[in-house]
């Protein structure tokens, strides 16, 4: 979701724009800008890492150290693979421990040679290729980051529990968690607490017949109204 969405000017073509900072021309996706409008180069130099000056106390630490715990798999898009390829190796603790030795699926049409320990990419039709890991892996298989991947998991109803911690800042910018789906998807909430500096943990599970309920209605009502 992106907050107070505007163009920039009227001199440059539609779904682009100059970053404010370096003057780099810069894509946006459906041509919708929010207030940063900085390139990702200088977003990451004004706000990488923000989440890290928000603590979110002893409570949510526990909480990320449990779900590595009950964790017996990874599963990451491309982008986020390599982030965490490039920095978990070289850590130590229970935390590095595990994300070093766990299984993990990398999602990409791209990458041939995963140098993490226990990696393995997964090629094809992204759905079905889950679809079969989820038969063989027992346990919790995570996702963490990874947003173009927890929307085609989410679009193809192969989540089980989505797990949010909501930040109290607005960036103004950023990457969509829940994209444009085919059909409606409703959430039951399992799970809500306030941790740390204000930091809120949700998890929720899918809830489809209430999809089916909610969608029900909706048709209805639209049919009522021609």
């Amino acid at each position: 979701m992106r907050a107070s969405a505007r163009w920039y000017g009227g001199s440059l073509p539609k779904r682009e724009y100059l970053c404010r900072h370096c003057g780099r021309r810069v894509f946006a996706e459906h041509g919708v800008l929010t207030e940063v409008q900085l390139c990702r180069s200088c977003f990451e130099k004004a706000y990488g890492g923000w989440t890290f000056k928000i603590s979110r106390g002893e409570e949510g630490d526990k909480f990320k150290l449990d779900e590595t715990r009950s964790s017996k798999a990874l599963l990451l898009g491309r982008v986020t693979y390599e982030g965490f390829a490039a920095a978990w190796p070289s850590r130590e603790g229970e935390f590095a421990d595990k994300f070093n030795a766990m299984p993990k699926y990398v999602v990409s049409s791209t990458l041939t040679n995963p140098t993490w320990s226990n990696s393995t990419v997964l090629k094809g039709d992204v759905a079905d290729q889950v679809r079969k890991l989820k038969q063989k892996q027992d346990g919790d298989i995570v996702v963490h980051g990874s947003a173009r991947l927890v929307q085609t998991l989410l679009e193809n109803d192969l989540v089980d529990e989505l797990r949010l911690m909501v930040f109290p800042v607005v960036l103004g910018t950023g990457k969509r968690l829940f994209g444009e789906m085919s059909n409606l998807k409703a959430l039951r909430l399992v799970d809500a607490r306030v941790v740390g500096e204000g930091v809120t943990i949700l998890r929720y599970e899918p809830a489809p017949e209430k999809a089916k309920e909610v969608a029900a209605t909706a048709s209805s009502r639209s049919a009522s109204t021609r």
